[in-house]
């Protein structure tokens, strides 16, 4: 599993750190691993070229060290120095194996650089995780003289909210991103995780430190990202004695005449075999199209879960108030989301897209898309239950500040129809046993590996999705046993 720590927390760790190690070993640590990122990156050393941003930090002491040695690798380095404050130590370190120091003094170029050096990496040491939002005209002017060659960057891309994932102004874009001893939240959140590129994980030896749980409607107490054998390990598994009734019930309310599609995608999903039993008790004007497609799927009668709202049209808000009679967890999508403050407080799992978060919450959807994760935080606050944001990275809240971020998926599953699949996953789940914040986040996962394995990198549609789901699960379950 993968488990990002705050600002605060990675702070804290590093004080612990620092008290037993030697001045200076922590910085030594990064810088080599990061050294070693940016070799690995370039594939060879002796006559490569690399072009260090420094700003007035660790992070930019981190990046000098490391330009020592890539200098005793053979690689030409040369420092832009954005701030006179720049770590003395590590500047003397670097001109004392020969590699060349500059001042970005003006906001155009920096003093001496010649055009005929062109690196073949920038390692963007401008700000680390102390850093808030937007780039210095200096920085801005560096980058853009330096534009179209791949950056690295030192922990966190220079110029986004390290908490929060959120970008405000000018930033750094990488091609890759070599962070320290644990995952921040932006290497999940976007927009800031776009902004990452590819991740690497340098061990520097970083205690854990224990989040504190917070009272905050917007600010997190822990987040994690779910790997397969994190997902193999809490998907409900059939005993020996199980039957089609301990296995789970899920019942699905969605469809209509109108949108009879939205109905079959919502069983597809349910009938991935998380479940023991799906009922359908929508639509009567779907009835003949489930049957026809989903010959296993039977009539109304008691459930353990609901899934309530796809393309539901004007039927939702009476489906939603009829599942919600009877006491069992609850997906509340699309349609029936207008209608979520009825569940409020009860064991459900809202699934919005931003549009939709933005109406529940009268903001604009812009803001969403900017702050996916404050918005998914308030919303759960608000109105007391699990949200699924859906995005390139879903955001899964809890009201006690518990986040999951899903990093599965493939750009193919924006596809209509993938978001009805989607609740009829999480609903089997919920019957199955699992909670609604480990339904919702379980359920996420296993869709955007599914699509993965189905799109095979090409298109698909949303019934591809559903597909792949039980070959899914075999395998998951497949390697779990053989550990």
């Amino acid at each position: 599993m993968i488990r990002a720590h705050t600002v605060d927390q990675v702070r804290a760790a590093e004080a612990l750190l620092l008290a037993e190690l030697p001045e200076g070993a922590l910085m030594q640590r990064a810088a080599h691993g990061l050294a070693y990122a940016v070799l690995d990156f370039l594939g060879s050393a002796y006559g490569r070229r690399v072009v260090l941003l420094v700003g007035s930090g660790d992070n930019g002491g981190d990046a000098l060290y490391a330009g020592v040695v890539l200098a005793r690798r053979g690689v030409q380095v040369e420092a832009w120095l954005l701030s006179e404050q720049a770590h003395a130590g590590g500047v003397a370190a670097l001109r004392a194996v020969g590699g060349r120091v500059v001042r970005l003094d003006t906001p155009l170029v920096p003093r001496g650089y010649s055009t005929s050096f062109r690196p073949d990496v920038v390692v963007d040491g401008i700000v680390g995780i102390g850093g808030r939002p937007g780039l210095r005209p200096n920085a801005v002017a560096a980058l853009a003289a330096l534009e179209g060659i791949p950056v690295v960057a030192v922990d966190v891309p220079s110029g986004v909210d390290v908490d929060t994932g959120a970008v405000d102004g000018p930033h750094v874009t990488a091609a890759l991103t070599v962070t320290f001893g644990t995952h921040k939240g932006c290497h999940l959140l976007d927009p800031a995780a776009l902004a990452c590129g590819a991740l690497e994980l340098v061990d520097i030896g970083l205690p854990e430190v224990e989040p504190v749980e917070t009272t905050s409607t917007t600010e997190w107490a822990s987040m994690e990202a779910l790997q397969p054998a994190d997902v193999a390990a809490l998907l409900p598994r059939p005993g020996p004695a199980s039957h089609k009734y301990t296995r789970g019930v899920v019942g699905i309310r969605a469809g209509s005449a109108t949108y009879p599609g939205a109905g079959l995608l919502s069983v597809a999903g349910a009938t991935c075999g998380l479940a023991g039993m799906v009922r359908y008790d929508g639509d009567p004007a779907v009835n003949d199209w489930v049957r026809d497609r989903h010959p296993e799927v039977v009539g109304a009668g008691r459930v353990q879960a609901w899934v309530v709202g796809s393309g539901s049209d004007t039927a939702a808000e009476q489906a939603l108030r009829d599942s919600l009679a009877d006491e069992v967890p609850v997906v509340v999508d699309a349609d029936a989301l207008a209608f979520a403050d009825l569940a409020r407080g009860r064991p459900a799992v809202l699934t919005p897209h931003a549009g939709e978060l933005a109406r529940m919450l009268g903001v604009d959807r812009a803001a969403v898309e900017a702050e996916s994760l404050s918005f998914a935080l308030r919303a759960a606050h608000e109105y007391d239950a699990v949200v699924l944001l859906k995005g390139r990275h879903t955001v899964i809240a809890e009201p006690g500040g518990r986040v999951r971020v899903t990093t599965s998926g493939t750009p193919w599953l924006a596809t209509a129809g993938a978001g009805d699949v989607l609740g009829g996953v999480i609903g089997a789940l919920l019957a199955g046993g699992l909670d609604p914040f480990d339904a919702a986040s379980v359920g996420s996962w296993l869709h955007g590996a599914a699509a993965t394995q189905a799109a095979a990198g090409g298109p698909i549609v949303a019934s591809d999705v559903a597909a792949a789901l039980p070959s899914l699960v075999a395998a998951l379950i497949a390697s779990l046993d053989t550990e």
